[in-house]
């Protein structure tokens, strides 16, 4: 009516406002059933060209990820279209709101396309048809590169298209708050928005690393190679038994740093372009298994239980052990405050497990500098025993890994639980900005 210059007044249009809502909330619970619903004769498979190439760049060589992508997209800019711009001034935060709603649904579908699902209780009751399934490491990583794409830079730019806006200084991410001015009217509803739609990335994120730590810590057969036997039995060792008497990480530890360099060699291939997110995946996987051993009942249960004998050499292992877990991140470029935090956390609980037994850790360890190194040499051990290795594939209990080989560790660097530097990173060394390494947070 506005459109035919018959102005409504506030009294109308707020009188009219409910039942505007229920039309779109209508039209976005149809496109809910469509989406979950997944019917292949919905003309919503239908390919917009505009969104082709940056789906397809995220998964080239699976194309029912894209075609989900796509139809998702297409569900979007079905919604927008029918939307004048009035409806945008008077409802656009609305609409925000219901956009992110709809995202987080899909994100929910995607998380039922991982392997293992049914370890999570919390979407078990999910429903609707899995059109694929993100097995390998290559497909998972393709999965969450799809689905950054579609928020920060998708999304936003179909949004500013709506209005004929041109995108800011060429961003096509459209960070900006005017690149979408005509759905907020306050800088706080644009945060709001972007809030949620980092809330439901976040939970893909957390369930890719959820699901793929469990794999690390748990065998097949369901036990966990995380075990507090480790720190009770010097059962640590050496992983390739080279017969010397030079400190190593425990066997899990030594693990855990070949699957990370592995995903970090698949992720530079699949994630190309998006550092960032890769960087953000590194530190949470790490930060995960830190978090898991800091809260295991089972675990913590054992090591401080009266009736088993702990040694000096269990408590300098497991200090080798958190030591070495942080030079990874330092050494990977992905400095994180929260893998420091859980680990001065971890070794505190530790030393007072065994100082409650009469072992004082000052006088019967060595040096934190020693750690330090151990932590280092260990690496650089690591890194020139896998190179040499005709392997890359990751097994059970023996992995493989290719890379660079880390230079001698410098005696004049600083401690690893004090301050924290980056000299290499092993998931994209030839980046410049690892001259100048930073704390991370993986949720940051």
């Amino acid at each position: 009516m506005e459109s035919q210059g018959l102005k409504l007044c506030k009294l109308l249009l707020v009188l009219l406002r409910p039942y505007i809502e229920e039309v779109l909330e209508l039209n976005f619970r149809r496109a809910r059933r469509v989406l979950l619903g997944m019917d292949e004769n919905d003309e919503s498979s239908l390919v917009l060209p505009c969104f082709l190439p940056l789906l397809s760049a995220c998964a080239p060589a699976d194309s029912s990820l894209v075609e989900s992508g796509m139809r998702f997209m297409y569900i979007i800019n079905g919604i927008l279209e029918q939307l004048t711009p009035l409806g945008i001034s008077h409802f656009g935060a609305s609409i925000l709101t219901r956009v992110s709603q709809l995202f987080d649904k899909y994100v929910d579908d995607l998380i039922k396309s991982f392997s293992g699902i049914s370890e999570d209780d919390t979407l078990a009751e999910m429903k609707g048809a899995v059109l694929f399934r993100a097995e390998t490491d290559a497909e998972q990583l393709a999965l969450l590169g799809m689905a950054y794409t579609i928020a920060d830079e998708l999304l936003p730019e179909a949004m500013t298209k709506k209005k004929g806006n041109k995108v800011v200084n060429g961003d096509r991410s459209c960070g900006a708050t005017e690149s979408l001015s005509p759905f907020v009217s306050t800088t706080i509803e644009y945060k709001e928005w972007k809030r949620q739609i980092q809330h439901s990335l976040d939970k893909l994120k957390d369930h890719f690393c959820r699901q793929y730590v469990l794999a690390f810590i748990y065998s097949r057969d369901g036990k966990t190679r995380l075990d507090a036997q480790i720190y009770l039995t010097g059962a640590g060792g050496d992983l390739y038994g080279d017969g010397d008497s030079e400190a190593m990480p425990s066997l899990p530890f030594q693990a855990l740093f070949a699957k990370l360099k592995q995903l970090a060699t698949v992720a530079g291939d699949v994630l190309l372009g998006k550092e960032k997110l890769q960087k953000i995946l590194l530190a949470r996987l790490t930060e995960t298994v830190v978090m898991w051993l800091s809260d295991d009942q089972e675990f913590w249960g054992t090591i401080e239980d009266d009736s088993i004998a702990l040694q000096p050499l269990g408590l300098q292992q497991l200090f080798i052990d958190m030591h070495f877990t942080v030079e990874i991140a330092r050494f990977a470029g992905y400095p994180s405050r929260t893998v420091h935090q859980l680990v001065s956390a971890i070794i505190a609980r530790a030393i007072a497990c065994f100082s409650a037994r009469g072992i004082d850790p000052q006088s019967a360890l060595p040096e934190d500098e020693w750690f330090v190194q151990t932590a280092k040499k260990s690496i650089n051990k690591l890194m020139i025993i896998t190179s040499e290795s005709e392997s890359s594939e990751i097994e059970e209990d023996h992995i493989f890994i290719h890379n660079e080989i880390l230079s001698e560790p410098d005696d004049s660097s600083p401690s690893s639980l004090s301050t924290l530097s980056v000299t290499e990173s092993f998931y994209s060394a030839e980046n410049g900005d690892m001259d100048n390494p930073v704390y991370s947070d993986a949720e940051s």
